[in-house]
């Protein structure tokens, strides 16, 4: 689905500093949308048409009223001649409004079976175009440059909605925005209202002047406050006459900024005020400030937060009870002569070792994606302790395996911890003496990796990974004395390797390849991995 900004990079020259003005009011605009009871379009001119054409880079439907346009015009190209009110906006930089037939040509994908442009009036169906509305285009002024972009209020002639006090009080509110949003000064630069848990206008309004005191509060606006136990009426008074903190509404009339702030006047009751300052010229007349009750969300987000904690916590366990058991594990191999008993208690060790390392992982962030690149840290950390004494080893990490989830990270982090350790260990020689190879190691006598002693006492370990978002890549090679002639991999007798084979092919639904670097000298490791749902 096409962004706003895509569509205003693709066909406007809107420079940074305006789109990001339009990105702010799109962020607020159903703040306008809701006190108008209006749809609301915003409007830019296409690059290269001097003027010829406008495209639609937002739309915005009411919550406090039934919609005028039910068909969505997102990225369309309107002709200047179609839109002459929203083009004498732009031109002159005032609002200029108008009635007249909305220009849209209506998709027959959007119509249903039988169903017409226009309501007849017998079904009472909203139409999908209303046949005869009223526009209000609204120029968006900005310091120091002309409008590039007006917003165009759309209402349909008939069926409009009743006149009363609350709607006297939202017209006259969204007519002192308007002026604001022409003027330059709303939406607010460096404001970010635009939030998942951000108020609308149905959820609670609140109209001060500039002492603070409450000149206007709508009936869901009372609801929530009746829910912070406050019972008398709100207008002629303060909120601090309520009881209620009114540190961001006195903020907000002290400095013309926007403030937001959450009040918890009970453990069950916890508000979100968001206190826009109402502007003429540079002074402000007042405040209007939106309520909504966000306890049932407060309490899903500290339900979340003690999840994540006992998650947490049970990674922290487990990497402590697979600590031990590796420490037991060494422990026996110490007790133990020298010979293949030892080697294979240290290689039980090593695994241990490395599927607690993504639990100490985990432990820190209760996520189901785990930053790969931090356990690599680790492992290649244990392979450079596992270096045997006279052998000069480096072992260099290239490229961002970025985020996997913790049933690839395991398996992956085993793989590679035996495969490192195999690098340091048989790539470049001999044991020291007194730690023979183990049996069904590359280094032991015997195994089929086992070739002629090395010439060098030292080499270079690459590890290279890529993580393209629908596979992991990773490649490994070592410069050290190489496979023997004839190894396939899927006929290997070494415990470590076939660990390998079977955790890259069954767990992680991937391939390996093992063979002969290039050059012909040492050894190259070839892992590829979907990252997608396994096909099995």
């Amino acid at each position: 689905m096409t962004t706003p900004a895509e569509i205003a990079a693709r066909h406007t020259d809107l420079d940074v500093e305006g789109f990001a003005h339009l990105q702010r009011l799109l962020g607020c605009w159903g703040i306008l949308s809701d006190l108008s009871f209006s749809d609301l379009l915003l409007l830019a001119p296409v690059r290269g048409s001097t003027g010829a054409q406008l495209v639609v880079l937002g739309q915005v439907r009411p919550s406090t009223s039934a919609t005028a346009l039910r068909v969505d015009l997102v990225g369309e190209m309107m002709a200047v001649g179609d839109w002459p009110l929203a083009a004498q906006a732009m031109e002159e930089g005032r609002v200029v409004s108008g009635n007249g037939i909305l220009p849209v040509e209506v998709p027959k994908s959007v119509l249903l079976e039988g169903q017409h442009v226009y309501n007849s009036g017998e079904t009472g169906d909203v139409p999908v175009v209303p046949p005869e509305v009223t526009f209000e285009c609204v120029p968006i002024g900005r310091s120091g440059a002309s409008s590039a972009a007006v917003v165009v209020r759309v209402r349909p002639l008939r069926g409009s909605r009743r006149g009363g006090r609350l709607e006297r009080v939202y017209h006259e509110l969204y007519q002192r925005l308007v002026t604001m949003v022409a003027a330059g000064s709303y939406p607010f630069p460096g404001d970010e209202l635009a939030s998942e848990d951000a108020p609308r206008v149905g959820d609670g309004l609140i109209v001060v002047d500039t002492d603070g005191r409450a000149s206007f509060a709508s009936p869901n606006a009372m609801s929530a406050l009746h829910r912070m136990g406050v019972t008398v009426a709100v207008e002629g008074h303060r909120l601090a006459d309520l009881g209620i903190e009114n540190v961001a509404v006195d903020h907000a009339l002290a400095t013309g900024r926007p403030v937001v702030e959450e009040v918890e006047r009970r453990p069950d009751a916890i508000m979100l005020l968001h206190c826009t300052p109402l502007l003429e010229g540079e002074a402000v007349t007042g405040a209007m400030v939106l309520v909504r009750d966000v306890t049932d969300l407060r309490r899903l987000d500290r339900l979340l937060l003690s999840k994540d904690a006992a998650i947490r916590e049970v990674h922290h366990r487990v990497k402590n009870n697979l600590q031990t058991i590796s420490a037991l594990l060494r422990l026996q191999a110490r007790r133990l002569d020298p010979g293949a008993g030892r080697e294979a208690l240290r290689e039980a060790e090593r695994r241990v070792r490395s599927i607690a390392v993504v639990h100490e992982i985990l432990s820190r962030d209760p996520g189901d994606q785990v930053p790969f690149r931090e356990i690599v840290e680790l492992l290649v950390k244990m392979a450079e302790d596992a270096v045997p004494p006279g052998v000069e080893v480096t072992i260099r990490v290239t490229g961002d395996p970025g985020e996997v989830t913790a049933d690839v990270a395991t398996p992956l982090a085993v793989v590679l911890a035996e495969l490192l350790q195999n690098a340091v260990e048989h790539a470049f020689g001999a044991r020291a003496a007194g730690s023979p190879g183990s049996v069904g190691s590359p280094g032991s006598p015997g195994h089929p990796l086992a070739g002629p002693a090395p010439a060098r006492s030292g080499g270079n370990v690459d590890l290279v990974m890529r993580n393209d978002g629908a596979a992991l890549s990773v490649s490994l090679c070592d410069d050290g004395k190489g496979l023997p002639e004839g190894f396939d991999i899927e006929g290997t007798s070494s415990l470590g390797l076939s660990i390998v084979r079977d955790l890259v092919t069954t767990q992680l639904y991937g391939e390996m390849r093992m063979g002969a670097a290039p050059g012909g000298r040492g050894t190259l490791v070839e892992i590829g991995i979907p990252l997608g749902e396994p096909d099995h």
